[in-house]
């Protein structure tokens, strides 16, 4: 059994112009479209719970940990999405460096990645929505906007975001497209009022201990905050639909990254700098740092941008997970019929009606906390994967054109391996646990079925034939 073939570029290029996606994004959507993943529950959310939990103020060195591994990360994505500008981002290139069987596993880890990452995102929105109401004087039953192990019955404000962005990318990706860019700007809105007001008003002491839990806390803190910076990742999922991906993705992948970072670090610092870190662990935590002290209409605005915020992340997840399903697809690796395209919209509706009611189901019964983590842990695997997959090419592919280079190829792709194994590293037992089972039962759904249905092995069966 050949487990290890690869796919030439030549081919992967052919299967994306024999079923094709409808190229409408430019540089300045895909930079959007990363900053609508990168900013959101990461910054409106998981900063106060890191902070409280694992942190303190010291959540800022965690930002620049993670912000490290992704960087790097970044550099390898940025060299093989302008060599592979074809959907499924860490999978498809994959496929062209390592081997069928190491793609199908990041393949499927990246369906854990999407598929979860949505539901928890779903969920943030959730909370930043009832609370909102609850300061208008409106408390919703906590029976229908709890999950059972939070003391209700279902998540339904989840539930109903989910599907409403589930219909919204049936639509269509350039409409997807327009709405992100009209909520990007509005949170980002949101991320400055809030350091207009509440930076005035940071009192240094409260950044003493800096690290009250050690640096193992902001090793900790930065493995459960790298869920905030997985939109790069779904940027190189919209390879097929750029207007010019050789030069785009580049620009997107790494603009994004670099934006949102900085970003991330002024609102660590403001937020911890205002409100004593324990005190930061709830849904709202940005909102809250402003009601602390005493801008409530400021508090009320950011909390609107911050369900807006949240809004774009869960649009591009949703996004990014649906075109990773086409991509395998389309590849045999599971069944083509998911792969259809719909004759008016342009767009893999199948999958993304069936991936969109997993995601509501998982949002309206599954806790926030345990998603999140499994989330990190399969984004963290296919970055190390697509790190070793971007030197194991400059080997096997040396002559083959590179439109975006990775400076320092043999400091960089170790380093990403390095820094993204630690961040693994410091994830919780259970998370690892979870992500071994589900690693178990994706070799064995590919020994059973997609081994067999791959194109890949139907073409070689083929040419034997002959």
């Amino acid at each position: 059994m050949d487990i290890f073939r690869t796919k030439s570029i030549e081919m992967l290029k052919a299967g994306a112009e024999r079923v094709a996606l409808k190229k409408t994004l430019g540089a300045t959507d895909l930079v959007l479209l990363g900053i609508g993943c990168i900013v959101g529950t990461g910054i409106f959310v998981l900063t106060g719970v890191a902070a409280a939990k694992y942190a303190g103020p010291g959540i800022m060195l965690s930002f620049i940990l993670s912000g490290l591994a992704c960087t790097f990360a970044a550099l390898a994505y940025a060299e093989l999405a302008s060599i592979v500008p074809i959907s499924g981002s860490a999978y498809t290139y994959t496929y062209a460096a390592l081997g069928e069987f190491f793609a199908w596993i990041v393949g499927w880890n990246l369906v854990l990645e999407y598929s979860v990452g949505s539901s928890a995102v779903a969920a943030g929105w959730s909370g930043y929505v009832v609370g909102l109401l609850k300061s208008g004087g409106i408390e919703l039953s906590t029976a229908y906007t709890a999950v059972p192990a939070d003391g209700g019955i279902v998540n339904l404000p989840a539930m109903f975001i989910a599907l409403f962005i589930t219909w919204l990318l049936v639509l269509g990706t350039k409409e997807s497209a327009n709405l992100n860019r009209i909520l990007v700007f509005i949170k980002l809105a949101a991320v400055f009022i809030f350091l207009a007001l509440a930076g005035p008003k940071v009192n240094v002491a409260n950044w003493s201990p800096l690290m009250p839990f050690g640096f193992s806390g902001v090793a900790a803190g930065a493995a459960i905050v790298f869920f905030a910076y997985i939109g790069f990742d779904a940027v190189a999922t919209a390879a097929e639909e750029c207007k010019n991906p050789n030069r785009d993705l580049p620009i997107g992948i790494v603009g994004s990254l670099l934006v949102c970072t900085v970003l991330y670090i002024a609102v660590a610092a403001v937020l911890t700098g205002v409100v004593p870190y324990h005190q930061l662990n709830n849904a709202e935590p940005v909102a809250f740092a402003l009601r602390h002290i005493g801008y409530n209409i400021g508090s009320a605005l950011v909390g609107t941008g911050a369900i807006c915020g949240i809004t774009t992340v869960l649009l591009v997840l949703m996004y990014g997970q649906t075109r990773v399903f086409f991509a395998m697809s389309r590849d045999g690796l599971i069944p083509a019929s998911i792969c259809k395209i719909h004759p008016k919209y342009g767009t893999p509706h199948v999958i993304t009606i069936v991936a969109g009611i997993a995601v509501a189901l998982i949002a309206g019964f599954l806790p926030i906390g345990l998603i999140a983590e499994l989330t990190n842990i399969g984004t963290l695997f296919a970055f190390c994967v697509a790190a070793v997959g971007v030197a194991v090419m400059r080997i096997t592919k040396p002559d083959v054109e590179r439109p975006f280079r990775c400076p320092a190829v043999w400091a960089v792709a170790p380093l990403a391996v390095l820094f993204c194994g630690y961040l693994m590293y410091n994830l919780p037992l259970d998370t690892w646990m979870r992500f071994g089972i589900w690693s178990v039962l994706g070799v064995v759904v590919y020994f059973v079925y997609s081994y067999r249905n791959s194109a890949l092995n139907k073409t070689e069966e083929a040419s034997k034939g002959a």
